[in-house]
């Protein structure tokens, strides 16, 4: 029986910044800007051809204008299908967990400056990590997650200084906010040992908190055609606190699983290699690789108030890998046609880590875009992705916790729409 999941996204940024389901792997959003959707993020430390290099190297300001603005929104719409092979979850629970996919947005918005003709300032708005997954309340895996949202809002104000022609400096700092929701349905051993799942009594727990990070970047001009950046991102580490409420039809089990609650989380780090080559008038050549430190989440533990273990999510991540390729082609005075590349290594270990609210995999990028200046020091770029997932397995039990085995297969895809407007004056 064919069980699509429900992966709905979750609106994105004004002024108050949302996130949503993550595009890259994990629950990465690298969906910083949409200008670089067309080369699949390729060439992102070393291009800055506007404000939004903020975000990926801060350094990249020394080679804008005086003053510019930029700001943008990508659109991901998902498909993840869920095929039970096998799962027992020892209680009733069954049936569809809801048909799978849908759309969501991610805006972002930033403003540079220059101080003189070799420092410059910014800020930058955006939202680094997120996602949403989201089953009926009876499908097969409920009492392992029906929902699981996890949002960031991320306030960047960074500085760039330009030591020479050949090398420039930049480092920026980092306030986050993180919020996360984890529903499930209640599930409990009975005495001889088999979980049973009381279908009403929906566990709903929030978690929020906010902490402090930092990234740095350099720039390097080897010849007029050839430019190289280099950037890192911090580690940000969280002490997060909220509630677990449980309501139901029976009291005893609604007081007993009701309580205060924390958990620590580390968001890994992340460190980007980027070139760009100007091989003619009229192409340009991108390349990319970057490193997400996912190790920094081994499992994530739920602590009631009282000290006692309400839960543990063993995520078991490993550290992931992605490597992309663009090119740009001058088609006219004012208009540069884009394509990339990438692919997408995922931090999910095996089929028994492979947790119901992440069935993540390894992902490959088929990007295309172009870049149209309406006028001068106005630029409109407009960018499209399909990402082509490889199937997931899963075999995750967690009998032991009363919450059954889940074991199947999912299938899955996704696509990106973006669109971004700069201004330099």
């Amino acid at each position: 029986m064919a069980v699509p999941s429900k992966m709905k996204l979750l609106s994105g940024l004004s002024l108050s910044l949302l996130a949503s389901y993550a595009s890259a792997s994990g629950f990465q959003l690298i969906e910083q800007n949409a200008s670089g959707l067309g080369n699949a993020y390729a060439g992102s430390a070393a291009i800055a051809d506007n404000a939004s290099t903020i975000f990926y190297n801060p350094a990249g300001m020394t080679q804008l204008q005086d003053r510019e603005f930029s700001t943008g929104v990508a659109a991901i719409g998902t498909n993840f299908d869920f095929t039970n092979q096998g799962s027992n979850v020892g209680s009733t629970l069954a049936g569809n967990g809801g048909n799978g996919g849908g759309w969501g947005y991610v805006p972002n918005a930033y403003l540079s400056w220059a101080l003189n003709k070799d420092l410059y300032v910014g800020v930058g708005m955006g939202a680094p990590f997120g996602m949403k997954t989201e089953y009926d309340n009876h499908w097969i895996g409920a009492a392992q997650a029906t929902m699981f949202d996890v949002k960031t809002y991320n306030i960047n104000p960074s500085i760039a200084y330009r030591v020479n022609d050949k090398v420039s400096l930049g480092a920026g700092v980092s306030w986050q906010r993180l919020t996360a929701d984890y529903n499930r349905q209640v599930a409990t051993v009975g005495p001889v040992g088999a979980p049973t799942v009381y279908p009403n009594s929906p566990l709903k727990l929030n978690l929020e908190g906010d902490s402090w990070g930092w990234n740095v970047g350099a720039l390097f001009t080897v010849s007029p055609e050839t430019k190289i950046g280099v950037s890192y991102r911090s580690a940000i580490s969280y002490d997060l606190t909220g509630d677990i409420a449980v309501s139901g039809p029976n009291a005893t089990v609604n007081a007993g699983g009701s309580s205060g609650a924390k958990a620590s989380l580390k968001l890994p780090d992340v460190f980007i290699l980027s070139g760009t080559h100007q091989l003619n008038t009229r192409w340009q050549l991108l390349g990319d690789i970057s490193w997400t430190g996912w190790s920094s989440i081994p499992k994530i533990d739920i602590l009631r108030t009282s000290g006692a273990l309400a839960q543990t999510l063993d995520t078991d991540f490993k550290d992931a890998w992605r490597v992309a390729v663009g090119a740009n082609y001058q088609y006219s005075s004012d208009v540069k046609l884009k394509f990339g590349i990438a692919y997408d290594q995922t931090p999910v270990k095996s089929a028994s880590t492979r947790l119901v609210s992440l069935p993540d995999n390894d992902r490959t990028w088929f990007s295309a875009g172009a870049q149209w200046s309406p006028s001068k020091g106005s630029v409109l770029d407009f960018g499209v992705t399909y990402l082509y997932l490889k199937d997931s397995q899963i075999k995750n039990d967690q009998t032991a916790f009363g919450r059954g085995l889940v074991s199947g297969n999912y299938e899955a895809s996704a696509w990106i729409l973006g669109v971004q407007y700069s201004h330099a004056f």
